[in-house]
Formats: C-alpha cells, sequence, structure tokens
C-alpha cells in the first residue's frame, strides 16, 4: 500500500456540503453528479457521497491507494478484518472496496486501472 489518496465523506445534502467544501478548499469540483461530488487538491481529492450514510459510513473514510486490491483485501482479512463492501468498478475501471479494521473503523482501498 502506499498513501491516502482519496478520503469520501457521506453527506445528507449534497448541495450544501458542495458549498461548504468548495468554499473550504477554494476550489470548483472537477466531478459533480447527484451521486458523488469530487474535489481535487493536489494529489489529495475530497469526495462527498449523498448515500455514505445508507452504506454504513459514520464519518469520513480515508481510501489507499494499492496495486492489486483483491491481494490487499486478502492481507486484511487475514489480519482480523472484514469486508464491508466488495470490490466495484465505480467506472473507468476504478475499483473500489471497503474493509473493516478491528474495531469497526472503515477502510478504503483504490486501485486504478
Amino acid at each position: 500500500m502506499s498513501e491516502i489518496s482519496l478520503v469520501v465523506f457521506p453527506v445528507k445534502d449534497l448541495d450544501k456540503a458542495k458549498g461548504f467544501f468548495t468554499s473550504l478548499l477554494g476550489i470548483e469540483p472537477y466531478a459533480d453528479a447527484p451521486y458523488y461530488v469530487g474535489l481535487r487538491v493536489g494529489n489529495q481529492e475530497i469526495g462527498l457521497d449523498p448515500h455514505g450514510h445508507e452504506k454504513g459510513m459514520t464519518g469520513p473514510v480515508p481510501y489507499w491507494q494499492v496495486n492489486d486490491i483483491s491481494r490487499v483485501i486478502q492481507i486484511l482479512v487475514e489480519a482480523g478484518g472484514q469486508i464491508n463492501e466488495e470490490v466495484r468498478d465505480v467506472g473507468g475501471g476504478v475499483l473500489v472496496a471497503t474493509v473493516k479494521d478491528n474495531d469497526g473503523n472503515i477502510i478504503g482501498l483504490r486501485q486504478f486501472p
């Protein structure tokens, strides 16, 4: 694993959250859809997910950039983690998944094609 490349915040009101984070970061979103808003600051991405609470997110979720998402999931499960969300393609071949650590914290993984 390398570095955290994305932090996703669950939000209840996407428009209000978009306004808040746009003001905070001083930039406009690069992605602006009803299901996700993304803002980039350097190599860091901030995501706003209006369905995050429905997926069990209780706060921001960090996503580590990985080269082999299936292998990393296997390693984390062997270390006592639990799969929270199975691997899925979120577009353009980008794969994401989440795993809960031993304390129930949600850890995100992201793999680019």
